[in-house]
């Protein structure tokens, strides 16, 4: 052998002994933790091709498994099961497991999806300091976000979907300066979003739906770079969520949103998706949707949306999907939500559109149900010519001339003196009397007037409840808070989170039923507010899905605290005083004038007994039990919430003591 050929011999075998085992040393320790997770995930099939002689960093990638090195180490593992994959042994440790992630150091960015790993995210996971994306979606992981994952400084997305953690969303989530998405969709998260999400400026993708999250959601205007919010099949609402400008997706369905579409929402040039379905929205629909420059998915349906629809509306030419179903809108179906392209899908059904088919309901239909629910359709009023006196009637004429008249006659009932009235016949109110009332009964209409709201001081205003509302006051109408009920309805005893107490009765209604008798009663109830009697406080109507008819009608009613006047007055008790029983009798006296001449049609006859007759935490008496006209078809005796109709109430009389008392 040459001189020059035994170096060359001893060259080659210096790379060999020296070289080559530091770099099998560089390599094996990262090679050897890929074969231990293969191990404790109990060799699953898309691992079934690693072996001691794997090349992981030259491997070819394919959906289920990918390994990338950057410079002999590994930056990217991502693994994904199949249905076929044999489930993790009992002795399997999430610890165990995560202690082998920590020795691939380098690692940026780690999926591992649908391999059945459970128990809680360990603590360890902060030694991974340098991962810049987490996937574990679709796995048994559970218990609450730990804080150590707030600790990834490098973070951008984090996915944990399909996963059975609990807990709030933790607030610490705004030390993830970086985040861009956040996905935790089918979870079981709880409460309200924290206010810190308004500090994640980088977010661009916020997906939380099918949780249980609740309550109103923190201001996101903030974030700018929001592109898509996903917050379907929660409890959120009942607010609209504020948002920047550049987002392209919005949804929203099967929550408790509730009011109007905010008119900013017309100038989101770059949404192209508004899912806002199944909520409790009400009011007007904004049609400037439909030609917003990028919309291509716009579903309104299982609201209570009013309107007036026109043939020429315009529609954007790349709009694919629109469901406007079962909602309150009125005129024709716009000429551009007619097309024969089996790609595009146009839903309408369950409105009171004019069109030719059997899927909608007549116009009356919905001016009932847009009055019942507090919503005037003032353009409707404006566009529909002859049909304006009707809508007008509906709702202008009850309120105004109703209240006119019952206070002008209770002023002439103020100057009619009592030789008169003993002399002439008892004057007899018409129930429904509408006009022909003489000029002098509107005398001193203004004075009247004033002197109701002195009576009704102290006593929160009417108005709409929500069913939210309902069921945060009750915890969901739990047994708890039932006090009595009868073959119609229940009667709960309520908490608002002010702290006032409501007496809530739920009546529930049969299709069949005309649902303009609830207008009539809401508007009859919502007259009686003074301060000798337990006034109505609201309604609050829940509906059908299938049809938009009434399937509940909830009546608020304020909570009397101290008792009847018979248990205060008892012969063992001796609690009221003189002065306090001739303010007692005052007080009741008050309150049957009201009933008699405060109102039109004025209530008489009332089924008044010492039982009736409830004192509140200042002793100030109130009647509980007063005669109300029937509330519904076939209802001959059903009564509003505390009052009784000459013993036929099945919910009134015998159970106003136990319901309206502690």
């Amino acid at each position: 052998m040459s001189p020059g050929s035994y170096i060359a011999c001893l060259l080659t075998l210096f790379v060999v002994l020296v070289l080559v085992p530091n770099t099998n040393e560089l390599q094996s320790s990262e090679a050897w933790s890929l074969l231990r997770i293969q191990r404790l995930l109990n060799y699953p099939s898309v691992l079934s091709n690693w072996s001691t002689n794997t090349d992981f960093c030259n491997a070819d990638p394919n959906p289920y498994l990918t390994v990338v090195c950057y410079e002999d180490s590994i930056t990217q593992l991502h693994i994904s099961g199949s249905e076929n994959s044999p489930p993790l042994p009992r002795s399997f440790s999430i610890d165990s497991f995560f202690t082998t992630l920590t020795r691939l150091p380098n690692l940026k960015v780690l999926s591992l999806t649908s391999l059945g790993l459970w128990g809680p995210l360990p603590a360890k996971i902060s030694r991974l300091s340098s991962l810049e994306i987490v996937n574990m979606s679709s796995n048994y992981l559970y218990g609450a976000i730990i804080q150590q994952v707030f600790s990834l400084d490098n973070l951008q997305t984090l996915i944990l979907d399909h996963n059975m953690f609990s807990g709030r969303v933790p607030d610490a989530i705004s030390k993830l300066h970086l985040l861009a998405v956040l996905s935790l969709r089918n979870n079981t998260f709880s409460g309200p979003l924290p206010k810190s999400f308004s500090v994640l400026e980088s977010l661009r993708v916020l997906v939380l739906s099918s949780n249980s999250l609740s309550g109103d959601l923190p201001d996101l205007s903030r974030l700018t770079n929001l592109q898509v919010l996903n917050l379907e099949n929660n409890y959120l609402g009942p607010n609209f969520p504020r948002l920047g400008r550049k987002v392209a997706s919005i949804m929203l369905s099967k929550n408790m949103f509730g009011g109007g579409f905010p008119a900013k929402l017309s100038s989101y040039y770059l949404l192209e998706q508004l899912d806002v379905s199944f909520n409790r929205f009400v009011g007007p629909f904004l049609p400037s949707l439909l030609s917003l420059p990028s919309i291509r998915y716009l579903n309104i349906a299982g609201n209570r949306f009013t309107g007036m629809l026109f043939r020429n509306m315009t529609c954007n030419d790349d709009l694919m999907f629109v469901d406007l179903s079962s909602n309150l809108l009125s005129g024709k179906l716009p000429t551009c939500l007619t097309s024969d392209s089996k790609n595009k899908v146009f839903l309408y059904s369950s409105n009171c559109l004019r069109i030719k088919d059997h899927s909608q309901h007549p116009s009356s239909f919905c001016q009932t149900q847009a009055l019942a629910a507090g919503i005037l359709p003032h353009k409707e009023m404006r566009v529909s010519g002859g049909r304006t006196a009707m809508a007008v009637g509906a709702a202008g004429g009850i309120v105004v001339s109703v209240s006119l008249v019952g206070l002008a006659v209770f002023s002439v009932l103020r100057r009619i003196n009592i030789k008169r009235a003993m002399k002439k016949p008892p004057r007899r109110i018409v129930e429904h009397a509408s006009n022909g009332y003489p000029p002098k009964l509107l005398a001193d209409a203004r004075y009247i007037y004033q002197t109701m709201k002195l009576g009704a001081l102290g006593i929160p205003s009417y108005r709409s409840f929500s069913l939210e509302e309902l069921e945060a006051a009750t915890n969901n109408f739990e047994t708890s808070s039932l006090m009595g009920k009868g073959s119609h309805g229940q009667l709960y005893r309520g908490k608002l989170k002010d702290g006032s107490l409501l007496a809530i009765r739920c009546l529930k209604l049969k299709k069949s039923q005309n649902s303009q008798n609830f207008n009539h009663h809401i508007e009859l109830i919502s007259k009686l507010r003074y301060h000798h009697l337990v006034s109505a406080l609201g309604h609050c109507f829940e509906y059908h899905p299938d049809d938009s008819s009434v399937s509940r009608l909830f009546l608020i009613f304020e909570y009397v605290t101290n008792g009847t006047l018979r248990s205060n007055i008892s012969v063992e008790g001796h609690k009221l005083t003189w002065m306090q029983r001739i303010s007692t009798a005052i007080g009741v006296a008050k309150g049957i004038q009201f009933l008699h001449g405060g109102i039109i049609p004025g209530l008489f006859a009332n089924d008044l007994k010492i039982t009736n007759i409830l004192l509140d935490q200042n002793l100030i008496a109130k009647i509980s039990s007063y005669n109300l006209p029937v509330l519904a078809e076939n209802m001959k005796a059903m009564v509003l919430a505390g009052s009784s109709s000459s013993g036929s109430n099945e919910l009134g009389e015998r159970h106003v003591e136990r319901h309206l008392i502690p």
